[in-house]
């Protein structure tokens, strides 16, 4: 980040983004081909005789898959124009969030707008969520549609100089578009979720697989098994997508409240006090959005978010911040060695003259 700069991570991120995005076709190739599967070997729909014969029912799944593509991707469309415009309403449901009004809390707003105008842009609303945890988000996928949400605890712990920095991180999601793409993620996400339940009711379901004539077939365990494997890739390629466009963006963000603030201490200081003080009950989904998700999964490997002591790292190393505090997990300082009691040469009365 230090040999070519905070502008043209940004681009190489963004453009990162974009490939995963664009995969999402691929993705959903997958997923349908997994539900024919399941669909073919639970018994739900029947294979033509003919497949049989050839001993491929595979070749009848792959078939019919890009048969059904064209409605899969119609459904995608649907679901996705729903989240486009309804996306904070759903946001606003799964966190508990609500809009203020400079009326209501001056400060806060003032710190923002001041922020807005230094970028000559529109102010996003500003939200908050009346919980103790200490956690902040932006979200919106257009102008007009940007907002900033952050919790109580955050607002009434944070001094002024932390609450400017985290306002300018969110502000940094905002003015980067990260947060639209991380919102689009989410989305798509939530469309593998929603798969994955169908999925299971399919198998609580479950029948033995039939021809077309009505007549039983063995071979359906192994489609229903080959099926989960595939939603199983499908599910982790979702994670993979939602993770790559999630993490790096963060030390992207704190970097862009440095650049909107000039106070790398403001924003160190922040991340320490949010630290182990996060946690916010809302899908897994929209947690990607927050400022801190203390949710790291299996052994860190499907963690959304950074360690927080990696940020500050960066933000020391390529910002010339300090540290005031211990760092979050950092070792204990060790105490320093106690004064010597032996008397130096200070301690000795110093020589008499002819007047002593």
């Amino acid at each position: 980040m230090q040999a070519v700069g905070l502008q043209t991570f940004i681009w190489n991120n963004n453009l990162r983004s974009i490939i995963l995005l664009a995969g999402f076709p691929v993705l959903l190739l997958v997923l349908m081909f997994a539900v024919q599967l399941v669909l073919l070997g639970s018994g739900f729909e029947r294979v033509p005789s003919v497949y049989f014969q050839a001993g491929n029912p595979f070749a009848y799944a792959a078939g019919a898959t890009i048969r059904s593509l064209p409605l899969a991707i119609a459904v995608a469309v649907v679901w996705f124009v729903i989240a486009y415009f309804a996306n904070q309403a759903i946001i606003d449901m799964a966190t508990g969030a609500s809009p203020i009004a400079r009326r209501d809390d001056p400060e806060l707003y003032n710190l923002l707008e001041n922020l807005c105008i230094s970028r000559g842009m529109k102010t996003p609303t500003l939200r908050i969520i009346e919980s103790d945890e200490m956690n902040a988000f932006a979200s919106g996928v257009h102008e007009g549609q940007f907002s900033i949400t952050v919790t109580r605890g955050l607002r009434e712990t944070l001094n002024r100089d932390e609450l400017e920095a985290v306002l300018g991180h969110e502000l940094t999601h905002v003015i980067n578009r990260d947060v639209r793409t991380m919102v689009i993620a989410a989305v798509f996400a939530g469309i593998i979720s929603l798969a994955a339940q169908v999925l299971a009711r399919m198998l609580w379901f479950r029948g033995p697989m039939r021809d077309d004539d009505g007549e039983r077939r063995g071979g359906g365990g192994l489609l229903v098994i080959a099926g989960i494997a595939a939603a199983a890739i499908a599910a982790l390629l979702a994670v993979v997508i939602r993770l790559a466009i999630s993490r790096r963006r963060e030390f992207i963000a704190d970097a862009g409240s440095v650049e909107l603030t000039k106070n790398p201490d403001a924003m160190i200081s922040a991340l320490q006090k949010v630290a182990g003080h996060a946690h916010l009950d809302a899908p897994e989904e929209v947690r990607g959005l927050f400022l801190e998700n203390v949710e790291e999964g299996l052994f860190g490997l499907f963690a959304t978010h950074p360690p927080i002591e990696a940020r500050i790292d960066a933000l020391v190393r390529y910002a010339g911040g300090h540290v005031s505090e211990p760092r979050p997990g950092a070792a204990p300082a060790t105490p320093p060695e106690p004064l010597s009691t032996a008397p130096g040469p200070w301690d000795e009365p110093p020589p008499r003259g002819p007047w002593g």
